[in-house]
């Protein structure tokens, strides 16, 4: 009796870690899909998005990198910096 108790409990974290897995996912889905039309990139594949790269100019190119690194950034194992 114990021991399928023990299963139980482990089952609903699972269940549970499945659905904030996916809810991350598809809001990260979404903030990318908004980037991608906020810069016109029509075509998903990574050509038609260097395709896209290649037209733009330095300035629309560093905005479009520095909202990649934004949300691709790693939100764990960050040190505190020091504001000095």
């Amino acid at each position: 009796m114990k021991n399928s108790a023990l299963k139980g409990a482990f089952g609903a974290l699972a269940v549970v870690g499945v659905a904030l897995a996916a809810k991350k996912i598809s809001e990260r889905k979404k903030t990318i899909r908004g980037i991608f039309e906020e810069y016109d990139i029509k075509e998903r594949t990574p050509f038609g998005f260097a395709d896209k790269i290649r037209e733009m100019n330095d300035e629309q190119y560093n905005e479009l990198k520095s909202k990649m690194k934004k949300q691709f950034a790693s939100r764990c194992c960050r040190t505190q910096r020091s504001e000095a």
